[in-house]
């Protein structure tokens, strides 16, 4: 599982034209599944970002997770993020899950975060989705569980 996350003043993810998710303070996080995924992949995620120290304290030093600052955050799936980009000139998705498999992996997730009470908002998994957001800092960081 990879995830791009960045940390934002508000986001969003419409389908056309239309708002589907949507967060204030928080973090937008960007989920690639693999095809070898599963609850093992999705707990690590899950426990990582929010325990993850990416907020301001009140020194302008990261040192509250997503709890602290009572933050947000905005799920999308993102195949993309498993391509495989070390040769040619078009990326190849052999590591990248099934769409069901994709799915499956995405919902429990995104349910690992609530059961963490954790505010979720999120896109719709397999669609052409369009993605809004502030960045704050800019900050941005990746994982590969």
């Amino acid at each position: 599982m990879i995830a791009v996350i960045q940390r934002v003043i508000n986001a969003n993810v419409s389908i056309k034209g239309e708002i589907v998710g949507e967060i204030g303070k928080g973090m937008l996080v960007l989920l690639g599944v693999e095809k070898n995924d599963g609850d093992a992949e999705i707990e690590k995620l899950a426990n990582k970002l929010c325990r993850y120290r990416i907020f301001n304290d009140e020194n302008g030093k990261m040192n509250l997770n997503i709890e602290q600052v009572g933050g947000d955050m905005l799920v999308v799936s993102q195949f993309t993020l498993v391509a495989d980009t070390q040769k040619g000139n078009r990326p190849g998705f052999s590591h990248g899950a099934s769409p069901e498999h994709g799915e499956a992996i995405y919902q429990k997730f995104v349910a690992a975060l609530k059961k963490k009470d954790v505010n979720v908002a999120t896109g719709r998994f397999g669609a052409d989705m369009q993605v809004g957001l502030i960045n704050d800092g800019p900050v941005t960081f990746q994982f590969q569980v």
